[in-house]
Protein backbone atom coordinates (compact mmCIF):
# COMPACT_ATOMS: atom_id res chain seq x y z
CA UNK A 1 0.00 0.00 0.00
CA UNK A 2 2.99 2.20 0.72
CA UNK A 3 4.63 2.21 -2.24
CA UNK A 4 1.07 2.30 -4.29
CA UNK A 5 0.04 5.55 -2.42
CA UNK A 6 3.84 6.65 -3.07
CA UNK A 7 3.25 5.93 -6.92
CA UNK A 8 0.32 8.07 -7.07
CA UNK A 9 2.34 11.20 -5.58
CA UNK A 10 5.25 11.19 -7.88
CA UNK A 11 2.88 10.05 -10.71
CA UNK A 12 0.74 12.77 -10.26
CA UNK A 13 2.80 15.49 -9.13
CA UNK A 14 5.40 14.81 -12.50
CA UNK A 15 2.88 15.02 -14.82
CA UNK A 16 1.53 18.62 -13.40
CA UNK A 17 5.21 19.49 -13.51
CA UNK A 18 5.54 18.57 -16.85
CA UNK A 19 2.29 19.56 -18.31
CA UNK A 20 2.13 22.92 -16.64
CA UNK A 21 5.72 23.90 -16.79
CA UNK A 22 5.21 22.95 -20.68
CA UNK A 23 2.79 25.83 -20.55
CA UNK A 24 5.12 28.13 -18.37
CA UNK A 25 7.26 27.74 -20.97
CA UNK A 26 4.99 29.80 -23.68
CA UNK A 27 4.94 26.04 -25.86
CA UNK A 28 2.13 26.16 -28.39
CA UNK A 29 -1.08 24.52 -27.81
CA UNK A 30 0.05 21.20 -29.48
CA UNK A 31 3.16 21.07 -28.29
CA UNK A 32 1.36 21.27 -24.41
CA UNK A 33 -1.16 18.81 -25.74
CA UNK A 34 1.92 16.42 -26.74
CA UNK A 35 3.67 17.29 -23.72
CA UNK A 36 0.98 16.16 -21.52
CA UNK A 37 -0.11 12.66 -24.04
CA UNK A 38 3.84 12.30 -23.10
CA UNK A 39 4.31 12.83 -19.50
CA UNK A 40 1.21 10.79 -18.47
CA UNK A 41 2.42 7.88 -21.10
CA UNK A 42 5.73 7.82 -18.96
CA UNK A 43 4.50 8.04 -15.21
CA UNK A 44 2.33 5.00 -16.18
CA UNK A 45 5.72 3.57 -17.15
CA UNK A 46 7.42 4.47 -14.23
CA UNK A 47 5.00 3.76 -11.61
CA UNK A 48 2.24 1.80 -13.31
CA UNK A 49 3.91 -1.48 -11.43
CA UNK A 50 3.36 0.67 -8.19
CA UNK A 51 0.00 1.37 -8.52
CA UNK A 52 -1.68 1.06 -11.85
CA UNK A 53 -0.72 4.72 -11.72
CA UNK A 54 -4.44 6.14 -11.90
CA UNK A 55 -3.16 9.93 -11.38
CA UNK A 56 -6.05 10.97 -11.64
CA UNK A 57 -9.06 10.94 -8.52
CA UNK A 58 -12.10 10.29 -11.37
CA UNK A 59 -10.04 7.44 -12.79
CA UNK A 60 -9.43 5.78 -9.12
CA UNK A 61 -13.09 6.01 -8.36
CA UNK A 62 -14.18 4.77 -12.34
CA UNK A 63 -11.60 1.91 -11.66
CA UNK A 64 -13.17 1.13 -7.88
CA UNK A 65 -16.96 1.21 -9.44
CA UNK A 66 -15.80 -1.29 -11.77
CA UNK A 67 -14.88 -3.83 -9.30
CA UNK A 68 -10.86 -3.20 -10.18
CA UNK A 69 -9.87 -0.95 -6.98
CA UNK A 70 -10.47 -2.38 -3.67
CA UNK A 71 -12.12 0.17 -1.48
CA UNK A 72 -9.78 0.81 0.95
CA UNK A 73 -7.20 2.16 -1.58
CA UNK A 74 -9.66 4.88 -3.00
CA UNK A 75 -9.25 7.62 -0.36
CA UNK A 76 -5.77 7.15 0.05
CA UNK A 77 -4.92 7.52 -3.81
CA UNK A 78 -6.68 10.64 -3.60
CA UNK A 79 -4.89 12.05 -1.03
CA UNK A 80 -1.81 10.96 -2.57
CA UNK A 81 -2.97 12.47 -6.02
CA UNK A 82 -4.26 15.78 -4.77
CA UNK A 83 -0.79 15.90 -2.66
CA UNK A 84 1.64 15.12 -5.69
CA UNK A 85 -0.41 17.50 -7.99
CA UNK A 86 -0.47 20.49 -5.41
CA UNK A 87 3.39 19.65 -5.66
CA UNK A 88 4.13 19.58 -9.15
CA UNK A 89 2.02 22.43 -9.46
CA UNK A 90 4.30 24.64 -6.57
CA UNK A 91 7.82 23.58 -8.62
CA UNK A 92 5.61 25.23 -11.36
CA UNK A 93 4.01 28.28 -9.25
CA UNK A 94 1.38 27.62 -9.97
CA UNK A 95 1.22 27.48 -14.05
CA UNK A 96 -1.72 26.61 -16.12
CA UNK A 97 -4.48 26.77 -13.72
CA UNK A 98 -7.87 25.26 -15.76
CA UNK A 99 -10.51 27.84 -16.43
CA UNK A 100 -13.39 28.02 -18.76
CA UNK A 101 -12.71 30.36 -22.04
CA UNK A 102 -14.93 33.58 -22.10
CA UNK A 103 -16.67 32.35 -24.88
CA UNK A 104 -17.58 29.04 -23.50
CA UNK A 105 -20.75 28.97 -21.05
CA UNK A 106 -20.84 27.66 -17.90
CA UNK A 107 -23.23 24.42 -19.62
CA UNK A 108 -21.38 23.99 -22.51
CA UNK A 109 -18.06 23.61 -20.81
CA UNK A 110 -19.42 21.29 -18.59
CA UNK A 111 -20.61 19.00 -20.87
CA UNK A 112 -17.42 18.87 -22.57
CA UNK A 113 -15.34 18.50 -19.58
CA UNK A 114 -17.84 15.01 -18.93
CA UNK A 115 -17.47 13.97 -21.91
CA UNK A 116 -13.86 14.45 -22.95
CA UNK A 117 -13.47 12.76 -18.93
CA UNK A 118 -15.54 9.98 -20.46
CA UNK A 119 -13.81 9.33 -23.44
CA UNK A 120 -10.55 9.05 -21.86
CA UNK A 121 -11.92 6.73 -19.32
CA UNK A 122 -13.85 4.46 -21.86
CA UNK A 123 -10.42 3.89 -23.83
CA UNK A 124 -8.70 3.37 -20.59
CA UNK A 125 -11.23 1.11 -19.45
CA UNK A 126 -10.99 -0.79 -23.24
CA UNK A 127 -6.98 -0.99 -23.61
CA UNK A 128 -6.74 -2.12 -20.08
CA UNK A 129 -9.44 -4.87 -20.48
CA UNK A 130 -7.97 -6.12 -23.99
CA UNK A 131 -4.11 -5.85 -22.97
CA UNK A 132 -1.87 -6.35 -19.74
CA UNK A 133 1.05 -5.05 -21.48
CA UNK A 134 1.85 -1.54 -19.87
CA UNK A 135 4.06 -0.21 -23.10
CA UNK A 136 0.86 -0.91 -24.60
CA UNK A 137 -1.17 0.91 -22.34
CA UNK A 138 1.12 3.53 -21.50
CA UNK A 139 1.24 4.81 -25.36
CA UNK A 140 -2.67 4.51 -25.82
CA UNK A 141 -4.10 6.16 -22.92
CA UNK A 142 -0.91 8.94 -23.19
CA UNK A 143 -2.04 9.72 -27.10
CA UNK A 144 -6.05 9.27 -26.24
CA UNK A 145 -4.74 12.27 -23.64
CA UNK A 146 -3.08 14.34 -25.71
CA UNK A 147 -5.82 14.00 -28.36
CA UNK A 148 -8.33 15.13 -26.03
CA UNK A 149 -6.45 17.99 -24.65
CA UNK A 150 -5.71 19.37 -28.23
CA UNK A 151 -9.27 19.28 -28.78
CA UNK A 152 -10.50 20.68 -25.60
CA UNK A 153 -7.70 22.73 -24.61
CA UNK A 154 -9.15 25.71 -25.76
CA UNK A 155 -12.65 25.20 -24.42
CA UNK A 156 -12.30 24.45 -20.83
CA UNK A 157 -8.16 23.48 -20.29
CA UNK A 158 -9.15 19.70 -21.15
CA UNK A 159 -8.88 19.12 -17.13
CA UNK A 160 -10.16 15.61 -17.76
CA UNK A 161 -8.63 14.83 -13.55
CA UNK A 162 -9.60 17.00 -10.66
CA UNK A 163 -6.27 16.66 -9.17
CA UNK A 164 -4.74 18.56 -12.06
CA UNK A 165 -6.99 21.25 -11.54
CA UNK A 166 -6.79 21.07 -7.93
CA UNK A 167 -2.97 21.94 -7.86
CA UNK A 168 -2.46 24.93 -10.25
CA UNK A 169 -6.04 26.49 -8.74
CA UNK A 170 -5.40 26.46 -5.35
CA UNK A 171 -2.27 28.06 -5.44
CA UNK A 172 -3.86 30.58 -7.87
CA UNK A 173 -7.22 30.97 -5.40
CA UNK A 174 -9.70 29.85 -7.84
CA UNK A 175 -11.29 28.07 -4.84
CA UNK A 176 -15.03 28.72 -7.01
CA UNK A 177 -13.80 26.24 -9.99
CA UNK A 178 -12.91 23.29 -7.86
CA UNK A 179 -15.96 21.55 -7.58
CA UNK A 180 -17.01 22.34 -11.69
CA UNK A 181 -13.98 20.61 -12.31
CA UNK A 182 -14.47 17.87 -9.67
CA UNK A 183 -18.36 17.21 -10.68
CA UNK A 184 -18.09 17.26 -14.15
CA UNK A 185 -14.51 15.08 -14.16
CA UNK A 186 -16.02 12.39 -12.17
CA UNK A 187 -19.48 12.17 -14.10
CA UNK A 188 -17.87 11.60 -17.35
CA UNK A 189 -15.97 8.69 -15.47
CA UNK A 190 -18.86 7.26 -13.96
CA UNK A 191 -20.57 7.61 -17.10
CA UNK A 192 -17.75 5.72 -18.89
CA UNK A 193 -18.10 2.69 -16.44
CA UNK A 194 -21.84 2.70 -17.65
CA UNK A 195 -20.97 2.50 -21.58
CA UNK A 196 -18.32 -0.50 -20.71
CA UNK A 197 -20.82 -2.57 -19.15
CA UNK A 198 -23.71 -1.60 -22.32
CA UNK A 199 -21.30 -1.94 -25.20
CA UNK A 200 -17.89 -3.88 -23.80
CA UNK A 201 -18.56 -6.33 -21.08
CA UNK A 202 -15.70 -8.41 -19.34
CA UNK A 203 -16.21 -11.62 -20.38
CA UNK A 204 -16.71 -14.69 -17.79
CA UNK A 205 -13.38 -15.84 -18.54
CA UNK A 206 -12.42 -12.41 -17.44
CA UNK A 207 -14.16 -12.73 -14.22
Amino acid sequence: MKKAILGEFLGTALMVAVGCGSVSLAWSHGAVSATFGLIVMTAILLFGSWSGAHINPAVTIAFWRDQQLDTEKVLPYIIAQCSGALLGSMLTQGAAPTTVAPSVSLLRGFVVEVCITAALMVSILLVVQRSGDRRVIAAWVGATVALLAWLAGPLTGASMNPARTFGPNVLNSLWATLPFYLVSTVIGAWLAVDIKRRWFPDSPAQL
